[in-house]
């Protein structure tokens, strides 16, 4: 079987093969996940199993060529990892990932495949805070155009209001106003989340505003009433997603990284860690079966052939998939890493550069759909902590020398700024820009407000203290 790769793109619409399909499947599991993965397989294939035995150096034998090997045994054997039996795992605590949290809430959901599939897209079209900034219509578009998932605006709708129900509460919200009346609405009801609940509903736009006399003379509210629902306002998460996240944490979960990178003397390195790759070998009694099967007449006997021929073509597969997972996973970790090489010396966020996916596709010459499994749910351990692959991508601007800079560097400078304001007079987004152009940063006022909405920083108003 012709060898094939996924630096081809992947067209909608386009028939994968079976080496294509288990392929992207494979990519998208982490090592930990793959290793059970491989386990399972060998569980469910008969023609496969794990051989005991260990060489110095086994010889690759292709399963097309099983019928020519007279040997005892017909291997095939992959070796991208080494030949430690059991190596130890570096195991890190990180906190369970947002997207898998809600995954596992799905997961107790009475739904069919299709809704599940769903479902599962817009968990991952949601941003880092919990919210979702996509359209329904444009949600229906993507969902057709990336996983040729038929479905309209009423379903996603339906989906939706599934995931609004997750903890943690106020996660799958549109908007702030629609995050902070979930988490109201779950609250235990009381005169005073009835009132904020009419505050947030009807009133928000007075309420963002500051107009607070209009809301209390229009609810009939006294003074006390007032306060005592605004008190429940303060309280609520303007960010639920922010509460899991991949930082350390007490509700942690063991995981080991897919990657490991070294610093010496100026050379940056990195490695997959090699864990248990089991040796497999096709059990001689089916080969056997299906060699002795040509030509019979025998309608018990075609039927076991086909059967073998089936689970042999299916490890064939398996393990070429194995084979391309690893190539796939190292070339997009060299990309990642000589784009951010400087970066990767000290861990500096100053020298992150900007980095989407599309820059890593167009250098490795994979798809963008592929970079993107290869990012999620990995990990690389460097020499300054472990970190998930996706942070290193990050949009970018350019400063006023013309060089790009992360968007995450430029936001960590303007939160520095809200934090070391004097409160009594807060900066305005006027004199936010000023304070960045003095330090570099060439962005403009719409750009100051959209990332103070990303970081949940209110204006200048409501951060105002007395």
């Amino acid at each position: 079987m012709a060898k094939q790769t996924l630096g081809l793109e992947l067209k909608q619409q386009q028939k994968l093969s079976p080496l294509q399909i288990q392929t992207i499947k494979l990519i998208e599991l982490p090592i930990q996940e793959l290793e059970q993965r491989i386990q399972k397989e060998i569980e469910e294939n008969p023609v496969l199993e794990e051989d005991s035995k260990s060489e110095d150096a086994p010889k690759p034998v292709s399963l097309d060529e099983y019928k020519q090997d007279d040997t005892p045994s017909w291997k095939l054997h992959v070796n991208n990892w080494g030949r430690d039996e059991r190596p130890e795992y570096n195991t890190f605590s990180v906190k369970e990932s947002f997207s898998q949290t809600l995954r596992d809430q799905l997961g107790f959901c009475d739904l069919d495949p299709h809704q599940r599939s769903v479902a599962d897209f817009i968990i991952n079209s949601l941003d880092a805070d919990g919210y979702l900034r996509q359209s329904l219509d444009n949600l229906v578009d993507l969902m057709e155009y990336h996983a040729g998932i038929k479905t309209d605006e009423k379903e996603v709708l339906d989906m939706l209001h599934i995931i609004q129900d997750f903890e943690p509460v106020g996660v799958g919200a549109r908007d702030l106003r629609e995050c902070m009346l979930i988490q109201l609405r779950n609250k235990k009801p009381s005169r005073d989340t009835e009132n904020a609940i009419r505050i947030i509903r009807d009133y928000y736009d007075e309420f963002s505003n500051r107009h607070l006399e209009k809301i209390v003379s229009k609810l009939n509210l006294s003074a006390d009433e007032f306060r005592a629902a605004v008190k429940k306002i303060s309280h609520l998460n303007p960010a639920p997603g922010g509460q899991i996240d991949d930082s350390y944490n007490d509700q942690a979960q063991q995981i080991v990284p897919d990657f490991v990178m070294t610093y010496d003397n100026g050379n940056i390195r990195f490695e997959m860690p090699r864990f248990s790759i089991p040796e497999l070998k096709v059990n001689k009694k089916y080969a056997e079966v299906l060699m002795n099967a040509e030509g019979a007449s025998d309608k018990e006997a075609k039927e076991a052939a086909d059967f073998v021929k089936k689970k042999l073509d299916s490890a064939k597969w398996f393990v070429e998939a194995i084979k391309q997972r690893h190539n796939t996973l190292t070339k997009t970790m060299q990309a990642i890493v000589d784009f951010q090489h400087d970066y990767f010396i000290d861990g500096d966020e100053s020298n992150l550069r900007p980095m989407v996916l599309k820059d890593i596709a167009e250098i490795t010459g994979f798809d963008i759909s592929t970079i993107s499994r290869v990012v999620n749910s990995k990990y690389i351990e460097t020499h300054f902590g472990v970190y998930p692959l996706k942070y290193f991508f990050s949009e970018g601007l350019a400063d006023q020398d013309g060089n790009e800079r992360s968007t995450r560097e430029l936001k960590k400078v303007l939160q520095q700024l809200v934090e070391d304001e004097d409160k009594r007079k807060p900066l305005t987004d006027d004199r936010l820009v000023e304070l960045m152009t003095a330090k570099g940063y060439a962005v403009a006022r719409r750009t100051i407000a959209k990332y103070r909405d990303q970081l949940n920083i209110p204006t200048a108003r409501l951060r105002k203290e007395l």
